[in-house]
């Protein structure tokens, strides 16, 4: 049988492009199967993961800090839930304090305190961006709201699944390399710009570029023929329609929130490549395997 979403909790990160309304269009799509595990190679705020049920969790991203934050969450449990709320009080709600803590998060190697002050910075943070430079520094300026939320109860919820979830910090091919006919993929990678001036890739001291996106459909493709099923998410332009041409799409328009003002939050076109492996043999020779190694210019 197909997953399907078993509850309504948001996620307790913000997240730019965040799957929770998205959800049901994802799981309607889903091809039917005895799947024992979800596997999200992007992890972000694992909006599926909390919303779909599975026997098994692997929940990957390249952000050390997010993957840490998990593992201490499931580890400490509502004493680190406690630990995080500590931080959530008026004093520390004022931009001076907020660039003293964004300064003691980058300095410090305490993997709690990290983990908190994570916390901290995704709902004190302009519009809860996850954004690095080049020194690997958190960079995300002061939000200025007047009340910052803090996720208790999604954080509870989280706690629930966690004992079925397992983190790493892993690139996405050796993440790949571990997936099973069993396996549900998700992928919910950096987005291809819709434009030359749209494009934010910087989750990670990493960047997300055409390569990486040409070579995550090759691998997708390639789990295919291992009868393992791959969805990816990602905007709907003339790119992604090629990269993905030997998956079935499915398409969909999202409200954007990542613009500051909103009168610009417009709603923008998302496609969902899904790569099932019933379909593999249909599919095998629309695209030469020649063709789709090349590096996308």
């Amino acid at each position: 049988m197909s997953p399907v979403t078993i509850k309504t909790y948001r996620p307790f990160l913000k997240w730019a492009g965040g799957k929770h309304r998205l959800v049901p269009f994802i799981a309607e799509h889903i091809p039917p199967g005895n799947y024992q595990r979800l596997v999200e190679p992007f992890a972000g705020s694992a909006a599926l993961s909390l919303a779909l049920e599975f026997e098994h969790y692997l929940i990957s991203d390249i952000n050390t800090d997010l993957i840490n934050l998990y593992q201490q969450l499931k580890r400490e449990g509502k004493a680190f839930i406690d630990h995080a709320h500590s931080f959530f009080n008026s004093a520390n709600n004022e931009a001076q304090r907020y660039y003293q803590l964004r300064e003691e998060f980058n300095h410090s190697q305490d993997p709690i305190t990290r983990a908190a002050l994570f916390i901290y910075l995704n709902r004190h943070g302009f519009n809860g961006l996850c954004r690095y430079n080049r020194q690997g520094a958190f960079n995300v300026p002061f939000g200025r709201y007047k009340r910052p939320y803090f996720p208790r109860q999604e954080m509870l919820h989280f706690l629930q699944k966690a004992p079925r979830m397992h983190f790493q910090v892993c690139h996405f091919e050796e993440v790949f390399a571990q997936t099973q006919p069993q396996d549900l993929v998700y992928c919910d990678p950096p987005y291809v710009p819709l434009s030359e001036t749209a494009s934010f890739t910087a989750y990670s001291k990493e960047s997300f570029g055409h390569q990486q996106q040409a070579h995550l459909a090759q691998l997708a493709r390639q789990a295919q023929l291992r009868d393992v099923t791959t969805v990816i998410s990602n905007h709907d332009v003339t790119l992604t329609r090629q990269l993905y041409q030997q998956a079935k799409l499915c398409y969909t328009r999202v409200q954007r929130t990542i613009a500051a003002k909103g009168a610009r939050r417009e709603s923008v076109p998302e496609l969902l490549a899904v790569y099932n492996p019933k379909e593999k043999q249909a599919q095998a020779t629309i695209m030469p395997a020649a063709t789709r190694s090349q590096p996308l210019s």
